[in-house]
């Protein structure tokens, strides 16, 4: 493909904080950036060259946006197909629509893996009360019921701790296409972040571990503490997914370590992802770059991490009416400050992050939770 060059213009739907750290690495690199949300004054819109505020629903906005661009990108995968679609008219969308088709749909996702042969946790279409009830008895108690579309962060799932509770886990998520999950007992939750180029190239971040909080990712630490096979196996079974998707753009595998080392796909997001925020600060080349190196036809850089690194989401419960002590949180000279300009801070809502580098992971990991200690207490 010809390379979209520094001066041009990247179109971003979206505009959460993942394209406001995108359209922050993209001006330092010399390319203006427009993003496209039925919002104003939102994160990416704060640091875009323009905002262009419109449902994602109006497709002749979304064309004529399009047509302002040299490429377009995704920040968040729940931006409706066809937009995706329109907007594929008039300029390259990177990763393809089609990618976010299959990776915004739990079943179709699913399917997906399956049929690349690839491990993922158990799990049983449901589309009715009957077809839960079957599920339940093929997969078991305590199961995960979750929603086929528009999911994430702990959203549209409901835990099935008994077969009574069926129907009432069915109207609880009412009565949608969904998927049953199998409970699966692991050591640890891990992720792998990677980049592909039109051309084949791939680049990943390793293996990075995730701790959540009520279902919400709370700390992200790298390298993440798995045998050197586990993290090949992480790495490969990553480029197996984003080579059969034919994606350009960045891509994050979640996955479930099982005792004894065995791997099973969680999910897939297809952009950059929460657990490579750290390497805006530990890397050569962070997550934001690389996706616009990738969508742009650049040539990939190095994810080379320079030191361990840890992360740790800040909440909107933090504020509790009142102001964080930012203060108190930057006293601590290794721990780096990302806010993400959301005027309204609200419990469960993710406003920024602290990143910590030091010589081993778990002084990485003990020096961010000092300094989100101190901002809240300090």
């Amino acid at each position: 493909m010809k390379p979209v060059l520094p001066g041009a213009t990247v179109g971003v739907l979206g505009s959460g904080q993942l394209g406001r750290m995108f359209a922050i690495a993209a001006r330092r690199m010399g390319y203006r950036v427009h993003t496209f949300s039925p919002d104003a004054d939102t994160p990416t819109g704060q640091v875009a060259d323009l905002e262009v505020i419109a449902p994602y629903d109006d497709l002749d906005a979304v064309r004529r946006f399009a047509a302002g661009v040299s490429v377009v990108t995704f920040e968040f995968e729940n931006v409706p197909a066809p937009t995706a679609q329109a907007a594929a008219d008039y300029a390259p969308v990177r990763p393809r629509g089609e990618v976010l088709h299959t990776t915004q749909h739990r079943l179709r996702e699913k399917t997906f893996l399956t049929n690349a042969g690839l491990p993922l946790t158990p799990f049983r279409t449901v589309t009715t009360s009957d077809d839960l009830v079957r599920a339940v008895a093929d997969l078991g108690c305590p199961s995960i019921l979750k929603t086929a579309d528009f999911g994430y962060d702990g959203k549209g799932q409901i835990r099935v701790t008994s077969p009574e509770q069926a129907a009432a886990a069915w109207n609880a998520i009412g009565n949608v296409p969904a998927v049953l999950e199998a409970l699966i007992s692991f050591e640890r939750e891990v992720s792998v972040v990677a980049a592909r180029g039109a051309d084949g190239e791939y680049a990943d971040w390793g293996v990075i571990e995730n701790r959540h909080h009520h279902h919400i990712l709370d700390l992200s630490i790298a390298p993440a503490s798995v045998s050197d096979s586990v993290a090949r196996e992480a790495r490969e079974l990553t480029r197996a997914v984003l080579d059969s998707l034919d994606v350009v753009g960045v891509l994050c595998v979640e996955f479930f370590v099982e005792p004894g080392g065995r791997l099973l796909i969680n999910e897939l997001a297809p952009r950059p992802h929460n657990s490579g925020h750290l390497t805006f600060d530990a890397s050569v080349t962070s997550q934001f770059e690389q996706q616009l190196r990738a969508v742009c036809g650049l040539p990939l850089g190095s994810t080379e991490l320079l030191r361990p690194a840890a992360m740790a989401n800040l909440l909107g419960d933090i504020w509790n009416g009142h102001e964080p002590n930012w203060l108190a949180a930057c006293a601590h000279p290794d721990v780096k400050l990302h806010l993400y300009g959301k005027l309204a801070p609200r419990p469960g809502r993710k406003m920024g992050h602290l990143t910590s580098l030091a010589p081993t992971p778990e002084s990485a990991l003990d020096r961010v939770l000092a300094a989100r200690n101190a901002l809240i207490s300090g």
